[in-house]
């Protein structure tokens, strides 16, 4: 494996993460990457680098962000966001992961990009159900603006530092094991 393949696949995951948070921010800043020949996709994800793909995904953005900071809305989006947060991971992964056979690739991005992507969507999602339970949707604005927050500065640092993303998607999975763990009931012995 190369250090091409190695960095390709550290980028991969560390934008599927951040998808888990938002979906359309890391693919529209690995479409600004593509687009400024910061990054270079695979063959078949050229499209992602053309202006009309880099408009459709920043309007994406920009809806997506704004409906997150409305109470109720951002429950509704979230229970759409973790199907296609998987979806979202492939296709990052896909269009990233350079220098391996397809089977190898779509294996990665499967599992690593659209399961990654997943369990940070599903923690997302159940935090805001929380905060929506606790407070009735008043906290959510600030949910939402710390995952967007997150999101991108994993996209920004998957781009540029790709090594450092993966680090820090190992942390995210620490954070959400703790807090699973914290909040897991124990189960009775002597049943």
């Amino acid at each position: 494996m190369t250090a091409e393949t190695i960095i390709s696949i550290c980028l991969g995951i560390g934008l599927s993460a951040s998808v888990g948070f938002r979906v359309f921010l890391p693919l529209f800043a690995l479409s600004l990457a593509a687009y400024f020949d910061v990054w270079v996709l695979n063959e078949s994800w050229q499209w992602v680098a053309s202006t009309p793909a880099l408009v459709t995904l920043g309007v994406a953005t920009l809806v997506e962000v704004c409906a997150y900071f409305i109470p109720y809305i951002d429950n509704l989006l979230d229970s759409i966001a973790i199907p296609l947060a998987a979806l979202a991971g492939t296709a990052v992964m896909l269009s990233t992961v350079a220098n391996l056979s397809p089977v190898i690739t779509w294996a990665l991005a499967i599992i690593a990009g659209g399961g990654t992507a997943s369990v940070v969507a599903g923690s997302s999602s159940t935090t805001r159900l929380a905060s929506t339970a606790t407070t009735g949707g008043i906290a959510n604005p600030l949910v939402s603006l710390i995952e967007t927050g997150t999101a991108m500065f994993m996209s920004v640092i998957s781009i540029f530092i790709p090594f450092l993303a993966i680090v820090l998607v190992a942390f995210i999975f620490f954070i959400i094991y703790k807090i699973y763990k914290k909040f897991k009931k124990p189960v009775a012995k002597n049943l």
